[in-house]
């Protein structure tokens, strides 16, 4: 009697347990705290999940000695329609980072980006995706002698909560997540804290004038002397450590009073930018895109210009002049050499 009340005790509870535990609340709980290898912020995801009831299908694979890692985590909900909540994809390997790259970067290169805040070494690219990339000092340089570096992708789902500060701490645990998972020994990240948060790239983003560009990443444009200041604004989509970066000037249209972009000052920094810049003559043989090239950290630097034709007061000279300011500028902050202007 005793074994049977005994064994009967020992079932039920096993039965609780086993019932806690599937409770959706619990899962939720097992799911943030494992998920993406027990890597992810717990409070900044459930930021990021505002809108949804419940957490799922968490996945992660990782393949040192291939170079990549991925994970990614679903949410559920009645507002729900996409359910993807975040996926990260990371690489240590050029060939598939210059693929990614390309990808970021289609036809001309002057895919629509944003820039992450001082420090950050990433970008924002034109579907939303966070990139970083961070030098591996513990993977040492490759066959031709260029440090090894992570790139790391974090997107986020439709639904998911986006301009918040909690996607970025978010993204640079996962980094810092990926980098030691792969070997990397990169520097840690740190989030930017505050309130920054990331925006989406907009085909009109937001403007400062031209006076006000001072101090900025493309506070060039301000001392450059060859615009007049009452007549522009300036887009500042780079920082001072992201691989990619631009600076897009405005003025306004003279019947509509509507923004028009007339100047895209473009910088791309790494060998895989000799493949965008090769694929822009391809596309574009007949357009008036100025170029130069440096040398940065022993890799290849490619600056571009991408122009409206008839600028009022804004002739060829100016452009080559201007262009020439915003090479000799991204060459001074990062300390390349072997500036030349292709034309």
């Amino acid at each position: 009697m005793r074994r049977w009340i005994k064994v009967s005790v020992t079932a039920a509870v096993v039965l609780g347990l086993g019932g806690w535990i599937a409770t959706p609340y619990v899962q939720d709980w097992w799911l943030l705290r494992t998920a993406c290898d027990g890597a992810l912020p717990v409070d900044a995801v459930r930021e990021l999940g505002r809108d949804g009831d419940h957490f799922k299908d968490a996945a992660s694979a990782s393949h040192e000695r291939l170079g990549d890692y991925s994970c990614s985590l679903g949410f559920e909900g009645d507002e729900v329609d996409d359910d993807r909540l975040l996926s990260l994809e990371a690489y240590t390997r050029r060939d598939d980072q210059d693929r990614e790259y390309l990808w970021a970067f289609p036809e001309t290169g002057f895919a629509d980006i944003a820039p992450m805040p001082a420090g950050l070494p990433g970008f924002i690219d034109e579907r939303g995706g966070l990139q970083f990339l961070v030098v591996c000092p513990a993977l040492g340089k490759d066959d031709e002698g260029r440090p090894r570096k992570l790139l790391v992708r974090m997107r986020l789902g439709r639904d998911a909560l986006w301009g918040t500060p909690a996607a970025y701490e978010t993204a640079v645990a996962l980094t810092n997540s990926a980098s030691d998972r792969l070997g990397c020994g990169a520097e840690p990240l740190k989030a930017p804290g505050g309130d920054a948060a990331p925006v989406e790239p907009e085909e009109d983003p937001r403007t400062v004038s031209l006076d006000a560009a001072g101090g900025t990443g493309c506070g060039w444009a301000a001392d450059a002397g060859a615009l007049e200041a009452s007549r522009w604004r300036v887009a500042v989509l780079m920082n001072d450590a992201g691989p990619a970066g631009r600076c897009d000037l405005y003025t306004r249209d003279a019947d509509s009073d509507e923004p028009e972009r007339q100047l895209s000052f473009a910088a791309w920094y790494g060998d895989w930018s000799n493949r965008v810049l090769a694929e822009l003559a391809d596309r574009r043989p007949d357009a008036r895109t100025r170029t130069a090239t440096a040398r940065c950290d022993g890799e290849a630097a490619n600056f571009a210009l991408s122009a409206a034709e008839d600028i009022p007061g804004v002739g060829e000279p100016e452009k080559r002049k201007l262009l020439a300011d915003f090479a000799e500028a991204q060459v001074e902050q990062r300390g390349c050499t072997d500036l030349r202007l292709d034309r």
